[in-house]
């Protein structure tokens, strides 16, 4: 008994093209971010999916949406699952955070755990509200039920980091890409095991 858990990044945006930092921006999906979505809702409309969860910033809602329609099934939108609220930074490029705020960005990089941007939050922050919603979404299916939760980079990896009992410091070296699928199967909320990570099968069949 138990619920596997079957993890999405939302598709690609035009910030994700363009290295902006997103976090609570509510940006959309590109075209091509719904088409991966539309490829990967292919790969998972034979599976017996109980639920479908989402953050509710638009390019996650969007994604879970396309992937819940085969399966007429409405999706639970939840803040908790939000990207990391990165504060002033939101909107900036990668290359012009390195050039204006070279001081903040290294002792982000170094430690994101503990180092809190103006106006955002921590690493710690942030894995603390998705791993109490992730909980509580697996609590809620314990009878060997499948469920998609859909939601950012950030929060994925900071939820597959506890369950592997990594150094959190360290999250940034497992990849998610837009789209892909990753699985966690849980005997308890507290109890899971990576099954799949950053699989992109389906995009690569289709050139996405």
């Amino acid at each position: 008994m138990g619920c596997r858990l079957y993890l999405v990044r939302h598709g690609e945006t035009d910030w994700n093209v363009r290295e902006k930092f997103q976090g609570h921006s509510n940006v959309p999906l590109s075209e091509r971010g719904r088409e991966q979505a539309r490829s990967l809702a292919k790969r998972l409309a034979k599976r017996k999916l109980a639920a479908f969860f989402a953050s509710d910033l638009q390019r996650a809602l969007e994604t879970a949406s396309i992937l819940a329609a085969p399966h007429g099934l409405r999706v639970e939108t939840v803040d908790s699952l939000r990207e990391m609220n990165f504060g002033v930074w939101e909107g900036r490029t990668v290359q012009e955070i390195r050039e204006n705020c070279r001081e903040l960005a290294e002792r982000w990089w170094s430690n994101p755990v503990d180092t809190c941007l103006p106006e955002g939050e921590t690493l710690k922050e942030l894995a603390c509200r998705v791993n109490d919603a992730i909980a509580r979404i697996v609590g809620r299916f314990q009878n060997d039920e499948e469920v998609v939760v859909v939601s950012h980079g950030g929060p994925l990896r900071a939820a597959i980091a506890t369950v592997l009992g990594m150094d959190l410091k360290l999250y940034w070296r497992l990849r998610l890409d837009n789209a892909s699928l990753s699985r966690i199967d849980f005997r308890s909320p507290g109890e899971g095991i990576l099954v799949l990570l950053n699989d992109r099968s389906h995009l690569e069949e289709t050139g996405n």
